[in-house]
């Protein structure tokens, strides 16, 4: 059961030039999925940014499709979305603790990632955080995606100005060509 605990709620921020995420969903979980997607999307879709999406089979495929995506350098974030239900062996102590592991690792190399991957005991504690109308956790995801971003963006190091003088080649000077 949920607590009535008011919990703040970070707002979307709205960025220019809009940015461009993907959104990875472990659908393991179809209804739990669709829910996570229609969350984030709907937060995305609210401050304007734009977004890819694509399917994994599991929460452990996860980081590495994230990986994979982000080598492509066509994104400026990532949305994790899946869930992992508490089962009868260890799997789920294996499947939560590597994923968020992964996830993390790549967040301190720098990936904007919000993670939205559900760790729950029952499949009532996966909807009541996956319903857009209850907790919403998908949104939660994109914002935390979008709030890594404008983070980056306020933080990123202007580009080096090139000094002209590097383009400069007197002839007959070491390492000079010829230029027909």
């Amino acid at each position: 059961m949920a607590s009535h605990e008011e919990h703040f709620i970070f707002p979307a921020p709205k960025l220019a030039p809009a940015p461009h995420l993907l959104l990875v969903t472990a659908p393991f979980y179809r209804g739990i999925a669709d829910m996570m997607i229609s969350g984030a999307a709907g937060a995305l879709d609210g401050v304007g940014a734009t977004y890819d999406a694509i399917e994994v089979p599991g929460a452990l495929e996860v980081p590495t499709a994230i990986r994979l995506a982000a080598r492509a350098g066509r994104y400026d974030g990532f949305v994790a979305l899946g869930c992992v239900i508490r089962g009868a062996t260890t799997h789920y102590e294996t499947v939560c603790n590597d994923s968020s592991r992964a996830i993390t690792l790549l967040g301190l190399e720098g990936h904007c990632i919000g993670n939205g991957i559900l760790t729950v005991e029952n499949m009532d504690q996966a909807i009541e955080r996956a319903e857009p109308a209850q907790m919403n956790k998908g949104a939660g995801a994109a914002i935390a995606a979008l709030r890594l971003v404008e983070l980056e963006r306020k933080y990123a190091s202007p580009a080096p100005v090139a000094d002209p003088r590097d383009n400069i080649v007197i002839a007959g000077s070491p390492g000079a060509k010829d230029i027909a």
